[in-house]
């Protein structure tokens, strides 16, 4: 890495960096409602956004600063496994078709803000309600942890914050930087914020993808070159596993682990609060099934992105923290000033779903611990001032994954958030097609899907890390090595049906569901109903709330 600070890419970075936090704070003055002090106008944007910035919203907060630097990342590091992330996105977007639209009709008739509103009205249970709401905040915090080690990546390749022997303090500044302004911004605008600021964000990864997928070829010599050096360095053995350091087509033993780990990843992608954040702020059903309609194109990017891995291999970069390995390559390759343009579309790309994330997190704890524990009859202004506050803890909870774990395994964050929050899947989107499931058996379910991924995760070493070192281990009663979460989602899943049969039989009460059949195919968002009469389903009796 080059010693001393890039003047002229580090100039360039200020310069997005501060235009588009002028963008954050201006956001709150746009399609500003009569009412401000609520949820539905902070939090959720007003529920106005047309098809194009939903799109833009949408993949703001589902193709991140991960994308940009911890997936080619893991290619250069393992090689193929790495590409994970390209079928994932494909299998994606077919499942959210089928259930978004759904989920957005049926909140917006019962005015819900949160995934943990909907499992409350559906099931009839705060207790199953406080699980989704608490494993929903506990997956967030590491994802946004994920966003600002992404920016503190590119501000150490640009020579800002020392090296290593550093005072932590001096080290660590631009990240409390970027920490400060993310989270006054957020405060200032709401969903706003992220909503406008996601337009540049994206236009400027395009445009730097575009130019490093041709540019940078060009100047290694072509693919076959890039794909033959690439292939030479994964055969030489790592010093710290004996083993080789990866290869370009995966092993015959890592078959399990790779579509274990696209499939797993699918089904949590859209079980993250922010995801369901930026739909929720959509303007009809319509818009949904349009926005998702033209999500592929992101898959397209992420894929020629993933190459930027070989990429770098090809280029000679070496870094003992291979989530410097892009920004680096960027730092090499291109011209300062451009390189400035990269580094300020990684730096973006972290602020965009960062703020998505903190609001989502926000109105977990709002709508769902707050209200319904702590003051039943919070008015709305005070459920916005409640969330405004607890986003900026929400982004402390985060800072404080990056400052006491290694960021060299950052990928690792956001895995280890996928397990737990792929284990609300049953009542998410169980509960959007059939009330069959017993809501106690669902909070059974859940349990046992969160106690064991998080204790097989904790089991997981690597050269780096003790513990938390991956997020596959070798799946009970098969033998083979697969992906932790989707184990722990079939636990979930078999202890949830057979408990449901159990529960059943013996007649224990159930929850009551205040949602009716046609709630999940309309498209009226004037006849929006907070304030539904409870109505038992045919065949039960009314029951107490289950808490």
């Amino acid at each position: 890495m080059p010693n001393g600070v890039n003047r002229v890419a580090l100039a360039v970075f200020v310069l997005f960096f501060l235009a588009v936090t002028v963008m954050g704070f201006l956001a709150a003055r746009w399609r500003r409602a009569d009412n401000e002090h609520s949820l539905d106008e902070w939090g959720l944007g007003g529920r106005s956004f047309g098809t194009w910035i939903t799109w833009f919203l949408l993949g703001g907060d589902v193709y991140t600063a991960y994308t940009f630097v911890a997936v080619p990342a893991a290619v250069y590091a393992a090689g193929a496994a790495g590409f994970f992330a390209v079928p994932y996105t494909i299998l994606v977007y077919p499942l959210i078709f089928t259930f978004l639209p759904r989920l957005w009709s049926v909140c917006h008739r019962h005015g819900y803000v949160t995934t943990a509103d909907f499992v409350r009205g559906r099931f009839g249970s705060k207790g199953l309600s406080l699980a989704v709401a608490f494993t929903g905040i506990l997956a967030t915090m590491p994802y946004i942890a994920l966003q600002l080690v992404g920016i503190q990546a590119v501000l150490d390749v640009m020579g800002v914050g020392g090296s290593e022997n550093t005072n932590w303090f001096i080290k660590d500044l631009p990240l409390l930087i970027a920490f400060g302004v993310l989270a006054a911004y957020t405060y200032s605008s709401g969903l706003r914020a992220p909503a406008m600021i996601a337009f540049v964000k994206d236009t400027l990864i395009y445009i730097v993808i575009t130019v490093a997928i041709i540019y940078i070829p060009i100047k290694l010599g072509g693919f076959d070159n890039i794909f033959a050096r690439a292939g030479e360095a994964y055969s030489q053995t790592n010093p710290a596993t004996g083993k080789p350091r990866g290869a370009l087509v995966s092993a015959p033993d890592a078959q399990w682990t790779y579509p274990t780990l696209a499939l797993g990843s699918a089904m949590a992608m859209f079980m993250y609060p922010h995801s369901i954040t930026a739909t929720l702020s959509s303007r009809s059903r319509e818009v949904i099934r349009r926005s998702t309609t033209v999500m592929p194109l992101y898959t397209l990017m992420l894929g020629l992105l993933a190459l930027l891995g070989f990429m770098a291999i090809a280029a000679g970069v070496k870094v003992t923290n291979g989530q410097l390995a892009i920004p680096q390559l960027f730092e090499n390759m291109f011209p300062d000033w451009f390189a400035g343009v990269a580094f300020a579309a990684i730096g973006i790309g972290a602020l965009v779903p960062a703020a998505i994330m903190s609001i989502a997190a926000a109105n977990l704890f709002t709508r769902n611990i707050y209200k319904d524990f702590i003051k039943p009859d919070a008015t709305p202004a005070q459920e916005t001032k409640v969330s405004k506050i607890v986003s900026l803890l929400v982004k402390v909870g985060a800072l404080a994954f990056v400052l006491t774990m290694d960021k060299t395994v950052a990928i690792n964050f956001q895995l280890l958030g996928g397990i737990w929050i792929l284990q609300t899947f049953p009542s998410l989107v169980g509960g959007l097609f059939t009330r069959w499931f017993h809501c106690w058996a669902l909070l059974a379910g859940w349990a046992v899907g969160m106690i064991y991924g998080t204790l097989a995760a904790h089991g997981v070493a690597s050269p780096t890390q003790s513990h938390f070192g991956g997020s596959a281990k070798e799946i009970p009663g098969i033998g083979e090595i697969g992906y932790i979460g989707l184990t722990a989602f079939i636990l979930n899943v078999a202890v949830t049906v057979v408990l449901t049969f159990a529960l059943k039989a013996l007649k224990v009460p159930e929850g009551i569901d205040v949602t009716a059949s046609e709630d999940y195919v309309a498209d009226d968002a004037a006849a929006a109903n907070p304030k539904a009469v409870p109505v038992p389903r045919p065949g039960t009796s009314p029951a107490p709330n289950l808490s």
